[in-house]
């Protein structure tokens, strides 16, 4: 298991705990434990759940958490008019909050990997055009928070 299959596994479970915390109003502690014991790396109902880089799972969940409202504010702005954040169906929510936070405050990850792997998150939970609405999304919050990396050729992938 590679760094970046472990960090695929991270971004998985962010959402997937971002998501079980709207639903059921556990708090970010609650929902760190919950998952780190019970999901990462486990079978759940008949589904395996991957390995992932604990560390970046617990900064990638924590930072939504705390910079959710400057998080809301930009993804709302790179939504189309009359479609807020609070529209948008709930896993959908999660994955943009989670994908803002890295473009926003994980500098360390590039843009374009950031946007691919959400877009690959997408991926894991629809079949239809949302994975394309995440890219439009995650590609116009980009273009304002790492305009000068996105005007750079493209490098090797990495994040």
């Amino acid at each position: 298991m590679t760094k970046l299959d472990e960090r695929a596994g991270a971004r998985l479970a962010v959402v997937q705990a971002l998501y079980e915390m709207e639903i059921s109003g556990k708090g970010v502690l609650d929902a760190l434990a919950e998952f780190e014991a019970f999901w990462i790396g486990q079978e759940v109902e008949g589904i395996l759940h991957p390995p992932a880089e604990g560390a970046f799972f617990r900064d990638l969940l924590r930072g939504v958490v705390e910079e959710q409202r400057a998080i809301d504010v930009t993804v709302d702005g790179a939504l189309a008019q009359g479609w807020p954040l609070r529209r948008i169906e709930s896993v959908l929510r999660a994955i943009m909050r989670a994908g803002t936070y890295e473009l926003m405050f994980r500098r360390d990850v590039p843009a374009r990997s950031a946007i691919s792997a959400y877009v690959d998150v997408a991926h894991s939970f629809y079949d239809g055009d949302e994975p394309g609405l995440i890219n439009a999304v995650l590609d116009k919050v980009a273009r304002g928070t790492r305009a000068a990396e996105l005007a750079l050729p493209e490098r090797s992938k990495q994040g």
